[in-house]
């Protein structure tokens, strides 16, 4: 079933199915489905000789779980077309850092996608950190209400704080050559 989620501002139908393991099942074990997919981080490293066509197709992508190290990726971020980051609840932040540090330190272009417990109120720190696919839970969001998030992105427009979107904080953005200096 394609889900509805925010790409690049927009909001778009995506076929990409999200694989899961369930309890107790082996990465080795599980059935990757045919056309566009998310795995877990455990079914790549299992099986990435197996998945490596299809991950250099765009076809498949990895996720991986709150707390789990980008690490582990460092030598594949330019083999795969979508990373998603889960966010188990929305008081776990770690998937933040995770995405940052894709951006930043793995220098990973690729489409970073927020999965899981992904909020209207997180959409703008989400995209300052690098994301650029929100896919909310399926049953979250109706498409209106999805719509209507879109707004939620730009709700500050010049942050202080430095980020993976804004590299400078506001104080090195602002140009100051027109004030003028106080007098003691």
């Amino acid at each position: 079933m394609s889900e509805q989620l925010i790409k690049n501002g927009r909001v778009v139908t995506d076929p990409r199915l999200i694989v899961t393991l369930a309890e107790g099942e082996a990465p080795t074990d599980i059935a990757v489905p045919a056309g566009p997919v998310l795995v877990p981080l455990a079914v790549w490293q299992a099986r990435r000789e197996e998945l490596l066509a299809r991950a250099r197709s765009g076809e498949l992508g990895v996720w991986l779980a709150a707390g789990e190290d980008v690490a582990a990726l460092a030598d594949d971020v330019s083999l795969l077309s979508v990373i998603g980051l889960q966010f188990p609840k929305f008081t776990d932040g770690r998937s933040y850092s995770a995405a940052t540090l894709l951006r930043t330190r793995y220098a990973y272009r690729g489409e970073l996608r927020a999965i899981g417990e992904v909020l209207r109120d997180q959409f703008n720190y989400m995209t300052r950190c690098g994301f650029d696919a929100l896919q909310p839970r399926a049953g979250r969001y109706s498409d209106a209400q999805l719509e209507a998030a879109l707004t939620s992105i730009a709700d500050f427009t010049q942050p202080y704080q430095h980020s993976v979107k804004d590299p400078l904080p506001l104080f090195r953005r602002v140009s100051r050559e027109n004030s003028q200096e106080v007098q003691a």
